[in-house]
């Protein structure tokens, strides 16, 4: 068993606890960092497609706002390129295929108004949410006792509406309407600036990737930390008293004056502590599930559908998936459709054997882009609830009731231990730029801390 002393030692080698981990360092703090998988970049991961190619399994879009995570990448040498939206989108409607340019479908105006309508009222109501302290919202009891599901009922005029809202809903948090506080998605939607910077591809959250991947960024930290960074080493328990923290990992011990978990805040709740961990706290972690997403991608020869005017953009509403981009390299060889089973139909798909999935997959594929999609040359899947260090995929949600009375248990530090990770980020909150955001924080208040 190997014994390892810092200053301060991080759990999670994702972009969270890299981030601080560099911060500290560079403020002259030693840092030991513990990372339960084989790799480091958490819930970012590539997948080498040859010839120096690559696609992301994970996380991998930045908006043009998330300038914590483009400044790190321009730090780090990173560059991005535009996702690809040339040409039509596509949506399938009413048991037919319609093609359409911009990012609003060509279906009823009135339904499209009614999404509209309460689009503009969710996000009058997300500017009244403080980032910092959501249940001090003005009606953050009236909204955090009430489902999205429940909001959109009584809000939206048509079932059409409503479908697109699930749909959006499922994009952005892989859960569905039902399963998510109104306050919640109040402050997710103010965190990333308003709803359109949520949904949209250009100019919203999806606009870029990055040139080698995300993952690249999280491997280019590792590098400059060197052998700080120590992996295949999950953390089984942690005690703390009388100014020390002990991290008790497979093959390590590391002995520190404080310490940052950069994981997700359920998967905290895995670890023994000694003392125990304080009820609200607990009860707060036992009220964060992450969501459920299965990430999709058929490899062709070449991106056919360019050739007839599409952008590899589409809505479909039967599923099992419900949207999907071009995924391709930058220099659109191989062709990459990439699709996402998000929500229930995540649910669904884990339960099926993994080739009926990759056939439902297909499926859906053909019938969104035509016969040539029936027969890509590779297929590649990650169903992120099956990680067993990650156990889902955005981010964490939060149920009614969590945020006014729990909410409060998310960053405040216990004793020596400081909390982060994109989950409780204030802004772009759940995404990669709020991951960095929460690395730089939680180095800040343990170096505060070590004086």
């Amino acid at each position: 068993m190997a014994e390892v002393e810092a200053d301060v030692a991080v759990v999670g080698a994702g972009l969270a606890g890299l981030t601080a981990a560099r911060a500290l360092r560079r403020a002259g703090a030693s840092v030991a960092v513990l990372e339960a998988r084989d790799r480091v970049g958490g819930r970012t991961l590539n997948h080498d497609l040859g010839d120096g190619k690559i696609v992301e399994v994970g996380g991998q879009w930045v908006g043009p706002t998330q300038h914590r995570l483009l400044g790190l990448a321009r730090e780090l040498g990173v560059g991005t390129f535009p996702t690809y939206g040339a040409g039509e989108n596509v949506i399938e409607w009413n048991g037919e295929l319609r093609r359409y340019k911009g990012t609003i479908p060509r279906i009823n105006a009135a339904v499209l108004a009614d999404v509209a309508q309460a689009q503009w009222r969710l996000d009058r109501m997300a500017r009244e949410v403080p980032l910092d302290a959501p249940w001090q919202a003005p009606k953050a009891a009236r909204w955090d006792a009430q489902t999205l599901e429940s909001w959109l009922r009584g809000n939206l005029a048509s079932r059409a509406a409503r479908t697109l809202f699930e749909i959006g809903t499922e994009a952005v948090w892989a859960q569905e309407p039902g399963d998510l506080s109104l306050l919640h998605v109040l402050f997710y939607a103010h965190s990333a600036g308003g709803f359109d910077a949520l949904f949209d591809t250009e100019g919203g959250a999806q606009q870029d990737r990055f040139v080698g991947g995300s993952q690249l960024l999280s491997l280019r930290l590792a590098q400059e930390l060197g052998e700080a960074v120590h992996l295949q080493a999950p953390v089984r328990a942690i005690r703390h008293a009388d100014g020390e923290v002990a991290l008790q990992a497979d093959g390590v011990t590391a002995r520190a004056r404080r310490a940052i978990l950069a994981i997700p805040p359920t998967l905290c709740a895995r670890i023994a502590y000694d003392p125990p961990l304080p009820g609200h706290r607990d009860q707060l972690t036992q009220r964060m599930p992450q969501g459920t997403v299965a990430k999709c991608m058929a490899i062709y020869d070449e991106p056919f559908w360019r050739d007839q005017g599409l952008s590899g953009q589409s809505t479909g509403v039967r599923g099992p998936v419900r949207l999907t981009y071009d995924n391709s390299p930058p220099d659109g060889s191989p062709g990459v459709l990439l699709g996402f089973l998000e929500g229930r139909f995540a649910r669904q798909a884990g339960l099926m054997e993994s080739q009926e999935r990759r056939q439902a997959v297909i499926d859906t594929f053909a019938r969104l882009f035509g016969p040539r999609a029936a027969s890509p040359r590779d297929y590649v899947e990650r169903l992120w609830a099956e990680e067993e260090w990650t156990r889902g995929c955005y981010g964490c949600a939060m149920p009614t009731g969590a945020w006014t009375e729990f909410g409060s248990a998310l960053r405040a530090p216990i004793g020596p231990l400081h909390w982060a990770g994109a989950e409780t980020a204030t802004v772009w909150s759940g995404y990669m730029d709020g991951a960095v955001q929460s690395g730089d924080r939680a180095a800040a208040e343990a170096l505060a801390s070590l004086g």
